[in-house]
């Protein structure tokens, strides 16, 4: 199995090893002096000199649009998956003769997401909240969290578009939004120029009444939601991998490599689950879009 990774920050660096862990040969275009992996010079020149099973662009999310373009150039038709958000703002892209393009929303993978998801299958969901918060410079300790991705908004950072993981888990889970509104921004003293908390209200098609906060500002760590649909109340919790079913508690062992694993199984067909494609990962950036419309305008904004 061949593999090129575009970009090798963080992210980068860990499907990498990943991969590499299964036996694959990897290749990557990167400047990060620091790649262990053999490198080539362009997308154009890594695409003639190898058979590719699977491209993965990892590069700042401000250049995944011209990235996709530059693989798609190359004449690739195999499998392509793109770090989220697909892109920092719609985009109109023609995949026309492309090979599946899927987005890397991994929290997908977590054994209480797919655990949540199979409960609710075929109930109504009648509201909902989900949440996700960290201090911004503990994300990463030993490095400068202002010179970091998610710190500049210029390289599409921000908690709208770095932590769109919990919107791609409404949308998968609740269905499609039809309306949103939002108050958020940069409200704290962190030194950054990207948005550092929002708060969006939305409906979906299933459910209602949706609540999702995102914030770079929570001392501690918290993820989770809740969810009440017909005789059914859920309490996920990822950060002690706890599921809350009716009051009755399931625990799930995870580790930090456990929903990457999975969704790299999923894209390389040994593995069960449903990776997000392109169509839903371009749903997710327009409702970053609507979020952000609502809160400059002060209204709600509908679904297109």
């Amino acid at each position: 199995m061949h593999a090129l990774i575009v970009g090798y920050g963080s992210i980068g660096a860990r499907h990498a090893r990943l991969l590499a862990a299964t036996g694959a040969d990897v290749v990557c275009v990167t400047g990060n002096r620091d790649c262990p992996f053999p490198q080539s010079a362009s997308i154009a020149q890594a695409v003639a000199s190898h058979a590719f099973d699977l491209v993965i662009i990892s590069n700042a999310t401000t250049y995944h649009k011209n990235t996709l373009a530059e693989v798609l150039a190359t004449g690739y038709t195999g499998k392509i998956l793109v770090e989220k958000p697909l892109f920092e703002t719609a985009h109109k892209v023609s995949v026309e003769g492309a090979g599946p393009i899927f987005v890397a929303y991994n929290l997908r993978f977590h054994p209480l997401v797919q655990r949540t998801f199979a409960l609710l299958k075929g109930r109504k969901a009648i509201c909902a909240e989900f949440f996700v918060g960290q201090f911004l410079p503990d994300w990463r300790p030993g490095t400068d969290y202002r010179k970091g991705y998610s710190a500049i908004k210029e390289q599409g950072g921000g908690v709208l578009r770095d932590l769109s993981h919990e919107l791609d888990l409404v949308l998968w889970m609740l269905g499609s939004w039809t309306d949103v509104t939002a108050v958020g921004g940069h409200f704290s003293r962190l030194e950054i120029s990207s948005d550092d908390s929002y708060s969006l209200l939305m409906k979906t098609e299933r459910c209602r009444a949706v609540s999702v906060h995102l914030d770079y500002l929570n001392f501690g760590v918290r993820r989770g939601f809740n969810i009440i649909a017909e005789e059914l109340t859920l309490t996920g919790d990822f950060i002690a991998n706890t599921l809350l079913v009716n009051g009755e508690k399931e625990s799930f062992a995870t580790d930090r490599d456990t929903t990457y694993k999975a969704q790299l199984e999923a894209l390389l067909g040994s593995g069960p689950g449903d990776p997000c494609t392109f169509a839903q990962g371009a749903e997710v950036v327009a409702l970053v879009d609507g979020a952000e419309a609502a809160a400059q305008r002060r209204e709600w904004v509908t679904a297109s």
